[in-house]
């Protein structure tokens, strides 16, 4: 978790304000927070603490949210974290999001993690979560190109995680290289969002990197 920056949507890096821990699991990928803590010292700790859970073990084979044990140990993070997020891979089905929709719109933070720059789910994901109504703050984590956060933008991403080499360089131009970010409109409908840009900018990605 270390060697990582978070930048809000202007590019300002806000990772000595930011509070967010990780819950330590076996696929917890790179990134998700600038710290982690094991659910062992979660239940440990004598203050309530920020807390990012995975979502995909929360949901049950048909992609909703699981009852029984499950929904008891979401219970105990409620009770020992102060704001509860969670972080979505690519291991989710963006179609299964409708359905946990009244679940989404209460975390306080919805980190995507992008496993590789040429996987477009994260735009996906982040379009999907605005269409469903979620206000807060979607936050990219992951493989994403620097020249891709203009588009997380106009996407609904609000915060971006990225490792310490992007973050001290100048990143400012990747903050807006777009006329303006996310301004509530329905993602889909905006002109980057036609199938033939992201086919050009896929393309365009394979030969930068």
């Amino acid at each position: 978790m270390a060697n990582h920056h978070v930048l809000d949507s202007h590019g300002a890096d806000i990772s000595g304000e930011d509070t967010w821990q990780a819950l330590a699991t076996a696929q917890l990928p790179d990134g998700i927070a600038l710290s982690s803590l094991t659910l062992l010292e979660l239940l440990h700790k004598q203050e309530k603490v920020d807390v990012l859970v995975p979502l995909a073990d929360l949901l049950n084979a048909d992609g909703k949210l699981a009852n029984g044990l499950l929904e008891q140990v979401l219970d105990i993070f409620k009770q020992h974290s102060s704001r509860l997020g969670v972080w979505i891979t690519s291991n989710t089905d963006a179609d299964d999001l409708p359905d946990v929709k009244d679940f989404l719109l209460t975390q306080d933070l919805i980190v995507i993690h992008v496993p590789s720059f040429v996987d477009g789910r994260g735009f996906s994901f982040a379009q999907t979560l605005r269409q469903l109504g979620y206000e807060g703050d979607i936050r990219m984590a992951g493989a994403f190109g620097r020249d891709q956060i203009a588009y997380l933008l106009r996407a609904g991403a609000t915060s971006f995680v990225l490792n310490e080499h992007d973050a001290k360089s100048d990143i400012s131009q990747a903050f807006t290289a777009l006329a303006s970010s996310y301004d509530g409109r329905d993602a889909s409908a905006l002109p980057m969002f036609s199938k033939k840009l992201i086919l050009l900018f896929t393309i365009k990605s394979l030969f930068l990197y």
